[in-house]
């Protein structure tokens, strides 16, 4: 469900995190070659676009009428499992390698979303890795 409040204010943290990519996307180093073109170009366009989505995203939430909220669920217990196994993936990166870490971390966050079917979440669980390594 869509929330006024909740839009807006994390539209203003995203535009924060847009204008934080452009101003460390200006502190790299340029390229070594004399190009205009160097490291700090994509994150700096990525915060430019990320700060336009955020504006377009206050626009909407002034100019569309959003339906009355029920209470939902908080599922805290699925968030914390992502979370730590995100933090395990970044910590297991390196020691274990990014084709085993992966796999793992894909493995758990499949099946945290959605229980069950155990055998094709493994096999898209290997398959990312395998195909992007």
């Amino acid at each position: 469900m869509l929330n006024k409040t909740f839009d807006r204010y994390l539209s203003i943290a995203f535009i924060a995190v847009g204008v934080l990519f452009i101003f460390e996307g200006q502190r790299i180093n340029s390229s070594s070659f004399g190009s205009s073109i160097g490291p700090g170009v994509l994150p700096s366009a990525l915060g430019v676009v990320l700060i336009l989505l955020s504006i377009r995203l206050i626009y909407e939430t002034f100019r569309k009428k959003y339906p009355e909220q029920k209470k939902e669920k908080l599922h805290y217990k699925r968030f914390l499992i992502i979370l730590v196994s995100t933090t395990l993936y970044a910590l297991l990166l390196e020691p274990l390698g990014y084709v085993i870490s992966t796999f793992l971390f894909l493995l758990v966050g499949f099946q945290v979303m959605q229980k069950g079917k155990i055998l094709n979440t493994i096999i898209i669980a290997a398959a990312v890795p395998g195909v992007i390594y």
